[in-house]
């Protein structure tokens, strides 16, 4: 088992270091998946859109029918405490949580009085500076809201990204588009996706089958702001492949561009540059 990197949790008031065991065997969120998070970052000294990801923790916890138990600004104080007990330099996941401990309606509900919250933060290196990934089409498709809750950012949907991601990775490839259940594009299996044609930028429009994700709405922003066309909309796997440029966006490596989508070699371009360096300025801002 792989060692893991400096951890340090804030657990029903104290701060534990290590792997620390939260549930057992009957706990609600072990066998029914009754958990929520979210993740932030804290690199170079900067914990951009902090309080957003502190806010959506606790929209996603009433998504799934928990009852959120912290203020947005309890987690901030929080996580500024727990920031100290890492080196000045260190680049650190900031991963708030929420999970159903007792059993409610029907067993297979949480009962919201029963929430649990505990803060977890570690280590994880920032992407170097000149990474790039290669893309393919996954077979696996997004759920809609009919089928699972993806207004929250729950633990139970990760597993479908995961064997999308598994399946990418067992054919060369290092992450793959997935569609939603209309055929149009989603998303990637670990993050939000934009093209470039002609100059302007292209992502899907978010229709409530995947994550609105605060780094892709903080990088439209920049951009347009910047003077860059954006646009959301309706897009096919074809446009990807006609593209001029492809990146990412994601809150675990901000803003990634793509070399490869199936056979096709790409240059990372000049405007994926550009808006990671609109969203760096942005977050040392």
């Amino acid at each position: 088992m792989a060692e893991l990197s400096l951890t340090w949790n804030w657990i029903d008031g104290a701060w534990v270091e290590g792997n620390a065991p939260i549930m057992g065997t009957r706990s609600h969120a072990s066998w029914l998946s009754s958990t929520v998070f979210d993740g932030a970052r804290a690199f170079e000294g900067v914990t951009p859109d902090l309080d957003l990801h502190c806010q959506r923790v606790n929209d996603s916890a009433l998504a799934l029918g928990l009852k959120p138990t912290m203020q947005p600004g309890q987690m901030m104080e929080l996580v500024a405490e727990g920031l100290k007990k890492f080196p000045s330099d260190a680049a650190v996941y900031i991963k708030p949580m929420y999970w159903g401990e007792i059993e409610g309606i029907g067993t297979i509900a949480p009962d919201p009085d029963g929430t649990r919250f505990a803060l977890c933060l570690f280590e994880a290196g920032m992407a170097p500076k000149d990474t790039a990934i290669s893309l393919t089409l996954s077979p696996f498709r997004r759920p809609t809201l009919e089928t699972m809750p993806v207004n929250a950012k729950a633990g139970c949907l990760y597993p479908n990204n995961a064997r999308a991601l598994v399946e990418a990775r067992s054919r060369g490839f290092d992450n793959a588009i997935v569609l939603d259940m209309l055929g149009n594009v989603a998303e990637l299996t670990t993050a939000n996706v934009f093209m470039v044609k002609d100059g302007a930028v292209h992502t899907p429009a978010w229709n409530g089958t995947f994550l609105n994700g605060i780094t892709r709405r903080r990088v439209i922003k920049l951009m347009r702001d910047a003077g860059i066309e954006v646009h959301e909309r309706t897009l096919g796997y074809g446009d990807f492949l006609d593209a001029d440029e492809i990146f990412s966006s994601g809150n675990y490596f901000k803003v990634v561009p793509v070399n490869r989508i199936e056979d096709r070699d790409l240059q990372p371009g000049p405007i994926a540059a550009r808006a990671k360096d609109l969203y760096w300025d942005y977050s040392h801002g």
